[in-house]
């Protein structure tokens, strides 16, 4: 390859400006967990999962020829400063603000998310290729972020419950549990409206909870525990 080859415009396409702004909302989203803006924190992280859901949808529908994996590589990344970083972000901000828990176990905590999550993002990309399967490996990295932004929508965050599960469902990313890509049209029609529903100005509030978020959130603990179940029982 000669050095003008290298030129960004031979390698960037459509589907990797989605995954730019998948990034991008990652980003915002740890800028505003650090400004204690945990709301705001918490939309941006749900935006970066839809940027993420439909980056691969594009390439395949504009026919991407991604002979060098740049498409690949840059969603990887995208992934690790969303769903990594932002999340761990999250909940080392949104826990130190406001608890008693001694520092150095939220600062773990959080450093476990993002190490996982690069495993996770890492294991995928070297594997996926050499797999014959289209189910996940492990628990799907958006769905620490997922989780964690509508637990805290809901208005039922709760700190301690927040770091148990971030330690969960960190090790369930890097095991070898099969979690199989979901396609129930229905329920992801439901969520969509949901995620519509989370996003717009008015809330739709029920006992001080959030129900939009709720649903989503069950939703998602469903996905992680069942197949978890599935697992071991079998």
């Amino acid at each position: 390859m000669k050095i003008e080859d290298a030129n960004m415009k031979n390698f960037i396409a459509i589907s990797d400006i989605i995954s730019l702004c998948n990034m991008s909302c990652g980003f915002l989203s740890i800028i505003s967990s650090i400004n204690n803006n945990f709301e705001l924190a918490a939309l941006l992280m749900i935006f970066a999962i839809m940027f993420d859901s439909v980056d691969g949808w594009v390439a395949r529908k504009t026919n991407r020829n991604d002979t060098f994996g740049f498409g690949k590589n840059i969603d990887s990344l995208s992934d690790g400063i969303s769903f990594g970083v932002a999340p761990a972000i999250f909940v080392y901000s949104t826990i130190n603000t406001t608890s008693t828990i001694i520092q150095p176990v939220v600062i773990i905590v959080s450093l476990l998310i993002v190490i996982c999550g690069i495993l996770r993002l890492t294991r995928y990309n070297i594997t996926a290729d050499k797999i014959n399967s289209k189910d996940f490996i492990g628990f799907p990295i958006p769905g620490i972020a997922f989780i964690l932004s509508t637990f805290y929508l809901s208005g039922l965050y709760n700190e301690y419950l927040a770091l148990i599960l971030s330690v969960i469902i960190s090790l369930i990313m890097i095991s070898t549990i099969i979690y199989p890509k979901f396609d129930n049209m229905p329920i992801l029609a439901i969520s969509v409206i949901l995620i519509v529903l989370l996003i717009l100005p008015f809330k739709i509030i029920l006992f001080n909870i959030n129900i939009p978020a709720l649903l989503l959130l069950l939703f998602c603990l469903y996905y992680l525990l069942i197949n978890l179940i599935k697992h071991y029982v079998n």
